[in-house]
């Protein structure tokens, strides 16, 4: 390639354009609190139940390789705004985290205090 940079940038913004749900607070895109865009508005999801086949979906959805670490109790810190999913029931064959089973959207007996996080094998351009 001529221009490896300009690719590289297409691909990012590609990879962007569609994205539903984040980890925020980690040491890279591929690790930290998980957080799930609905009504146009980012929230967290509640850490009840919250195991590695939960975690493979998110790892999967944001092409970060498998997951090494289901973790909840705020360990990349509290979210703030609604807590969108709690009590996540996923199958592991989900191609994204909203296709989860869970109590519904915004209905939760969490809070903040249960924000979970995951840590996935990737650490695919750490820099965004």
């Amino acid at each position: 390639l001529s221009h490896p940079f300009i690719f590289l940038s297409f691909v990012i913004a590609q990879h962007l354009v569609h994205v539903n749900v984040r980890l925020v607070g980690g040491h890279s895109r591929c690790a930290g609190r998980v957080e799930v865009l609905h009504r146009g508005q980012w929230g967290t999801v509640c850490g009840d139940f919250w195991d590695l086949v939960d975690a493979a979906v998110v790892c999967r959805e944001l092409d970060c390789g498998e997951p090494v670490d289901a973790l909840g109790a705020t360990h990349f810190g509290s979210g703030s705004g609604p807590i969108w999913m709690s009590y996540v029931m996923c199958t592991g064959s989900e191609s994204t985290l909203k296709n989860c089973g869970s109590l519904g959207w915004g209905k939760s007996r969490c809070d903040h205090s249960k924000d979970n996080g995951v840590i996935c094998s990737g650490n695919i351009f750490s820099i965004l």
